[in-house]
């Protein structure tokens, strides 16, 4: 954890360009740095960086106290490093429960109004439009040690425009979790999945074969399977979307005559339902993450194997993503922030994340840890990560995601709704929606 008097000088920099560049006007005549004067805080930031800069380690701001948004699974993980960091650093951390997939939206909000938390945590697909805005600071103090640490991967994808902003904390993609006692051997195709169903499923007893949840993460081998894919050049180019080429038409049509198997609507197929099936043995098959073997672990009997094969030969492609720790660009507390963002991602931190919730580490070193290497839920990751594309971090991906949602929900939904007819709008309106920004 030490950074030697050039790092804490570059700090004192990359601080006043920081708080400077939030001064600036958005180009829509709205200042994105708050109300109080912009020159003192310039000046107190400055001041502080110039004094940790005489020292030979960095040091938090005095009376520094951080907020870190987590998502509920991570929770308790999150406190246990936030007690540690306190009692190595005296900076008390208070740690919020925000959904994952809302941390995002809330810090364009929350964080120029100076609510936000002062680390949070984004998969990489959500880091283009927070560059973008301004909304998160560079990893600079801690970057060599940051790139030599961790897979090359995830610092690609926790950088924008060759800048490192984020902290890599694990890299997931989905699999299939199966009951050993139902299925001691896991399903290896669709095939083998609806021919099960027809003596298991009883929707009078919320007795079913398999569950996703239908949002376009999950739903994405449906796409990508057949030919498609979310943007061109490997999910960097959204002036090429591929949401509506290939034999996508054929994927979601084999995805509606799975509607025999799992006779519900989509919006009544959530994480916590298929959770709790899943935990009585009344599901025996959930599509799901790393994030949720913890929640098994003691209540089920349960292995994690890839994805099935298609009907066409072809391997289900899921998306694959990172997540880091960021650091709000609005924080009072820029040096604490960065230093609790670097500890949190530790390789000792990472481990003890993969213990205590299942997320995969980042860091190489603890990739090599026995922890890792021999457990026997990783392995049915690890191969389904060979069969993933990473998710999309331009602008524009968060349009694709809401796309995607809605077309899943109506085709699944609404039988009588055409297939390519609603393919061919909804890459329409994400492409309206680019020209509009």
């Amino acid at each position: 954890m030490v950074v030697k008097k050039w790092g804490t000088l570059l700090l004192s920099l990359s601080l006043v360009l920081a708080i400077a560049a939030c001064g600036k006007s958005n180009g829509n005549g709205a200042s994105n740095a708050p109300s109080s004067g912009a020159a003192s805080t310039e000046s107190a930031a400055s001041e502080t960086a110039s004094q940790a800069a005489e020292e030979e380690e960095l040091v938090p701001e005095a009376g520094a106290k951080l907020v870190v948004w987590e998502a509920q699974e991570q929770v308790e993980y999150m406190k246990a490093v936030g007690a540690e960091f306190e009692k190595q650093y005296g900076v008390p951390v208070t740690v919020e429960q925000v959904a994952g997939g809302d941390q995002g939206s809330r810090l364009s909000t929350d964080g120029p109004s100076k609510t936000a938390a002062d680390i949070l945590t984004l998969p990489h697909d959500q880091i283009g439009l927070a560059v973008k805005a301004g909304l998160l600071l560079p990893n600079d103090v801690y970057e060599e040690e940051t790139r030599n640490d961790n897979v090359e991967t995830a610092v690609t994808a926790s950088s924008q425009g060759g800048v490192l902003y984020g902290y890599p904390k694990s890299v997931e993609t989905y699999a299939l979790f199966y009951n050993k006692d139902l299925f001691p051997e896991p399903p290896k195709t669709w095939d083998e999945i609806i021919k099960f169903a027809e003596t298991f499923n009883d929707p009078a007893q919320k007795k079913y074969t398999i569950m996703w949840e239908f949002v376009g993460y999950y739903s994405y081998p449906f796409i990508a399977s057949y030919g498609g894919y979310m943007f061109g050049d490997n999910n960097t180019n959204a002036n090429d979307i591929g949401l509506n080429k290939g034999d996508t038409v054929q994927g979601f049509e084999f995805l509606r005559s799975l509607k025999k198997i799992l006779p519900m609507n989509a919006g009544d197929i959530s994480y916590d339902v298929k959770t709790q099936l899943f935990k009585e043995g009344k599901l025996a098959l959930n599509v799901d993450g790393p994030w949720s073997v913890a929640a098994f672990k003691d209540s089920v009997n349960f292995g994690v194997a890839p994805l099935p094969k298609f009907p066409n030969g072809k391997d289900s492609i899921s998306f694959s993503g990172v997540k880091s720790y960021y650091v709000n660009a609005y924080t009072s507390y820029p040096v604490a922030a960065r230093m609790f963002a670097h500890f949190a991602s530790s390789k000792e931190n990472q481990l003890k994340n993969f213990e205590m919730t299942g997320a995969i580490p980042a860091n190489k070193e603890a990739g090599e840890d026995p922890k890792i290497k021999d457990d026997p839920f990783v392995s049915g990751f690890f191969q389904q990560f060979a069969n993933s594309h990473p998710m999309s971090s331009v602008p524009g991906t968060d349009l694709a995601w809401e796309a995607l949602k809605a077309t899943f929900i109506s085709l699944w939904d609404d039988p009588k709704l055409d297939i390519k007819t609603s393919l061919d709008k909804m890459v329409q309106t994400i492409q309206d929606g680019l020209a509009a920004r």
